[in-house]
């Protein structure tokens, strides 16, 4: 629309008034909430379309209060998991026309992790999502004092009505249960990180199968999720006859597979595996890898529900089961032969 000084953008003072509207309900249908009349609805449409009306985040935050944006910290790693969940996150958030502001965050301390939030506060998002992969980090979550709701994906075995997390314990327990109920009496675990969540959660469903079967652990090797991780650790592995292996993730399973190759140790044959994650590779490795299948996706959209909970109607915000995994039986698992 135009003035006496010349053309200028419109606003949503404009709209409300051409519609003939508050600009509460200009910024109601805005944001596609619920309880305006179908025929204010189309007059407040008609109004925009007529004004090019494109309302600016800023303008926005001035009257709904908020931005519609979340503020988003990954890990500085580029490992399947993490990526993946950001990846899904980001797909749910823009499906409920949200913006997402990442932060790729290599502190693991609490004042690190301080540091980040406090940026993203500065640019007035409404919530804050964090992808955790350090019990630092996880500690430092728990310990931060903000405005605004904080979510985190993580895995832990003390829940939290803002922690959203994959089952990792029930996972590790089915990759287990499998091995035993093949027959395999020696099951030892290749480990990811001494300090990653999910590493803990799945060295602590691998110790609890173990017990339930009667079967005493060897202590566990640690790996750094790597394939050359796993690679290194295969070269010099300890196997009993008719042993198996679990795990901690695929790729480092990829690891191991070229180590006991070169060994001359044959997989299943002489030694079943199973992994954790179901990459896409997983299936097209030889062998075929028996694995434990995430659902990101999943994930992803749980996340987002909680963040619109927590901003919306945070009294309803409530803990959440973890999200169960599925194993996924390949040719790398075999029952020991006599």
């Amino acid at each position: 629309m135009s003035d006496d000084k010349g053309s200028r953008t419109a606003n949503i003072f404009d709209v409300a008034r051409l519609a003939g509207v508050s600009h509460q309900t200009v910024s109601r249908v805005l944001n596609d909430l619920p309880n305006v009349r179908p025929a204010t609805r189309a007059r407040v449409e008609q109004a925009i379309t007529q004004l090019h009306y494109s309302p600016s985040p800023a303008a926005r935050a001035l009257v709904t209060r908020r931005t519609r944006t979340i503020g988003l910290v990954t890990p500085g790693v580029l490992d399947y998991g993490p990526t993946s969940i950001a990846m899904h996150f980001n797909v749910a958030a823009r499906a409920a026309r949200y913006n997402v502001d990442t932060v790729s965050s290599l502190d693991a301390d609490a004042a690190g992790i301080r540091a980040v939030v406090e940026g993203l506060l500065r640019q007035r998002v409404d919530a804050i999502v964090l992808i955790v992969v350090d019990i630092a980090v996880l500690e430092a979550v728990r310990g931060l004092d903000v405005s605004i709701p904080v979510v985190a994906a993580a895995s832990a075995a003390r829940r939290s009505p803002h922690i959203v997390s994959i089952d990792q314990y029930r996972g590790a327990r089915s990759a287990v249960r499998h091995l035993a109920e093949l027959g395999h009496q020696h099951i030892l675990h290749l480990a990811g990180p001494l300090h990653a969540p999910d590493a803990t959660e799945r060295t602590r469903g691998w110790r609890d199968e173990l017990a339930a079967h009667r079967l005493a652990p060897i202590e566990p090797r640690y790996g750094d999720w790597s394939a050359a991780s796993g690679y290194r650790i295969g070269l010099d592995l300890d196997l009993p006859p008719g042993a198996a292996l679990f795990v901690g993730n695929d790729h480092m399973s990829i690891g191991v597979l070229s180590a006991l190759r070169e060994r001359g140790i044959r997989v299943p044959e002489d030694v079943s595996l199973v992994g954790f994650d179901d990459v896409p590779e997983a299936g097209y490795l030889y062998p075929p890898l028996t694995t434990v299948r995430q659902d990101f996706g999943a994930l992803g959209e749980l996340i987002m529900q909680k963040v619109l909970r927590a901003v919306e109607e945070p009294e309803t915000v409530t803990e959440d089961t973890p999200l169960p995994t599925h194993l996924i039986v390949r040719q790398s698992t075999l029952a020991p032969r006599d």
